[in-house]
């Protein structure tokens, strides 16, 4: 590859978006983007399905349950995702993303204490299981929690079951199958999600060449981005939709 092809396709990787939904660039776009919009809400959303299984809901509890983990996976898991390694290409420093992801844990580790004094001490528990998943997957410290399932499993079962325990103080069958439903639809993101990332952020050109009987078609990079964001962008809005459904129905 020439001088000026390396020069361009640099030029390409450091201008195009690195997610649908991230414009960065600038402090808001860089701000926005490092909320992951769609992913936060979807996450949060299984907050909700837990707590919507219980027989009763306590609003106050589900607030507390959906801010505290607002903190630690909107904020800190995804600052500190940005901080190691920079995947978004975002220009905030090391240390203002590490001083975002000590708010964030700190936001979370307040309610938890909070939660603790209201509900139950079995609140901190939850909170630290939550605080090391989060930080153990994002900086990657065992390989087996850094996978899709780890990933499976601490951004989809995990809140359906802290969800339906906050508010019913146990777990049971039903929260059980919700959060294995949840840990499906995680796997689903996940693989849609890294086949995408690797397009956006590791090429500078993709095209896909289809023998057809009627002759050759061609795909571009947007066309086989679309293939997979998408579905994305879809299941983003139903989870997200299921949930204000299964919240109205509580009221």
């Amino acid at each position: 590859m020439g001088a000026a092809a390396v020069t361009a396709r640099a030029g390409h990787l450091a201008t195009a978006r690195p997610a649908f939904y991230a414009r960065t660039g600038n402090l808001r776009g860089d701000l926005v983007a490092l909320l992951h919009p769609p992913y936060t809400a979807w996450h949060l959303s299984y907050v909700v399905y837990g707590a919507a299984l219980a027989p009763r809901l306590d609003w106050l509890a589900l607030a507390g349950t959906l801010l505290a983990f607002f903190f630690g996976t909107g904020i800190a898991a995804h600052a500190l995702d940005e901080w190691h390694g920079h995947p978004l290409g975002t220009r905030l420093g090391d240390g203002t993303l590490l001083v975002i992801a000590g708010i964030g844990i700190a936001g979370g580790g307040g309610i938890a204490a909070l939660g603790a004094s209201m509900l139950s001490p079995w609140v901190l528990a939850w909170a630290a299981a939550g605080t090391l998943l989060m930080v153990g997957y994002t900086l990657e410290w065992h390989r087996a929690l850094h996978s899709d399932a780890g990933f499976a499993l601490t951004w989809g079962a995990f809140p359906v079951l802290v969800g339906y325990w906050a508010q019913a103080g146990r777990i049971d069958v039903a929260a059980v199958f919700v959060a294995l439903a949840a840990t499906l639809l995680s796997l689903a993101q996940r693989t849609l999600s890294t086949q995408a990332r690797f397009v956006r952020r590791r090429t500078s050109d993709a095209t896909v060449h289809f023998s057809r009987s009627a002759g050759l078609a061609d795909w571009s990079r947007e066309q086989l981005l679309d293939t997979w964001e998408q579905p994305l962008k879809l299941l983003a809005g139903t989870v997200v939709t299921l949930a204000a459904g299964l919240l109205l129905m509580r009221i």
